[in-house]
């Protein structure tokens, strides 16, 4: 329970210990995996020391056991071996010091850590790490290639010798860390994330050689395959060799069979390049070849044809039919026209013979009154009535008797 306390009551150092050393006596014994980091075996001595860690949090605790329990399985167990301990807690006051008091030590054998790998491979695939349609394609030349591996190794000359002979050009950002052991996990995570977060990096590499089931656990922790599948940046594995399949192989986006095979993957040959631009070339330079070939060939049948011998010949014989076609139509107007003007004629003489012009050229006379009337009759007209009388050659004034006009018996 929280204890009352303030600037003005405050708790001696010495109390605060001792309420921690009560809270922790009443944890009692648990069980705890680890791996041993430090080992303390002094001669004569009747308590062994060691260093508990947990290689996935970067998080160590102080064990210490009585020689007979750690006797008991000094044959197996030594620094670097993971072992489940059943510990009670306890608190040192006057060092405000934790560490666990051990009473029985058991060694993880190898049958034990490769069910556990199995059982942490089915709950991360569960999750859809290791689906393929996650995998991000490695670029085709990378300028910038991240490298994860050992200082001094023989897996960091393998991919910078191999790399640098293929692509002369190629540059690479080496971060050297802890391969095996409780320190590789933090440090290679931290590597990772450190690439990722450059972005010139085009590709990262995590290589180390070959070893032991035990040698190779870091690279199927946990906390490595989450931080592999948080990348943004492709990430190739070449973790040992071929039969080697830690977890890692199955989160990155490629996988290689030894690191001297990433940097093949991950760089191409310039010797190989060449050659292929070479031989595209050939190629190309035989496919337009053989298309001025078609379409020479193409040319020379059409030129061949009659039409393109003599070009004109079309023109030719449409010319001629042409000039047949506007003479005859010519022929055809002409006789229309003469048709036409034949009828004329004569509508034109029946006129004439039928207008009232030809009729007074026989010496007939139209008579009009001043209106412009047309006298009709002798009853039309009274006595001393001027009138105008039309002749074929013109005109003149009349006068009506005095007696009137007289009609026609």
């Amino acid at each position: 329970m929280g204890l009352n306390t303030s600037a003005e009551a405050p708790l001696p150092v010495g109390e605060v210990s001792r309420l921690i050393g009560g809270w922790i006596d009443r944890l009692g014994a648990v069980w705890v995996e680890g791996q041993i980091t430090q080992l303390s075996r002094r001669p004569g001595a009747g308590v062994v020391f060691m260093t508990l860690r947990d290689p996935s949090y970067d998080i160590s605790v102080s064990v210490t056991c009585y020689r007979q329990v750690f006797d008991a399985v000094a044959d197996v167990v030594a620094e670097g071996a993971r072992v489940v301990v059943h510990a009670k807690p306890e608190w040192y006051a006057p060092r405000g010091q934790l560490s666990l008091r051990a009473a029985e030590i058991r060694p993880v054998g190898i049958g034990e850590l490769l069910a556990r790998l199995e059982m942490l491979k089915r709950s991360l695939g569960a999750e859809g790490l290791f689906a393929p349609d996650r995998k991000k394609p490695l670029p085709f030349l990378p300028q910038l290639v991240g490298l994860v591996c050992g200082r001094a190794s023989a897996a960091e000359r393998d991919v910078l010798e191999v790399a640098r002979r293929r692509w002369p050009a190629v540059r690479f950002e080496v971060r050297n860390v802890a391969v095996q052991g409780v320190h590789a996990v933090p440090q290679v995570i931290q590597a990772v994330k450190e690439l990722d977060a450059v972005p010139d990096v085009d590709v990262i590499i995590v290589a180390r050689g070959g070893g032991s089931v035990e040698d190779l656990l870091p690279f199927s922790d946990e906390q490595l395959v989450r931080a592999v599948a948080e990348c943004r940046t492709p990430v190739v594995s070449a973790i040992g060799h071929e039969p080697d399949a830690p977890l890692l192989d199955l989160v990155a986006d490629l996988r290689a069979s030894t690191p001297t095979d990433a940097a093949k993957k991950v760089v191409p040959d310039v010797g190989e390049e060449l050659e292929r631009v070479l031989a595209l070339r050939d190629r190309a330079l035989r496919t337009v070849r053989g298309l001025l070939d078609r379409e020479e060939r193409g040319l020379a049948h059409a030129l061949a044809r009659p039409v393109m011998e003599r070009p004109r010949r079309m023109v030719e014989e449409r010319e001629a039919e042409v000039d047949a076609l506007v003479a005859r139509s010519r022929r055809v107007l002409g006789h229309l026209l003469d048709r036409a003007d034949s009828e004329l004629s004569h509508t034109r003489a029946r006129v004439v013979a039928l207008s009232p012009a030809a009729t007074m050229e026989r010496g007939y006379a139209v008579l009009q009154r001043a209106d412009g009337s047309v006298v009709r009759s002798p009853e039309g007209v009274a006595a001393d009535e001027e009138l105008r009388a039309r002749v074929a050659e013109g005109e003149f004034r009349v006068r009506v008797a005095g007696g009137g006009a007289v009609p026609r018996p």
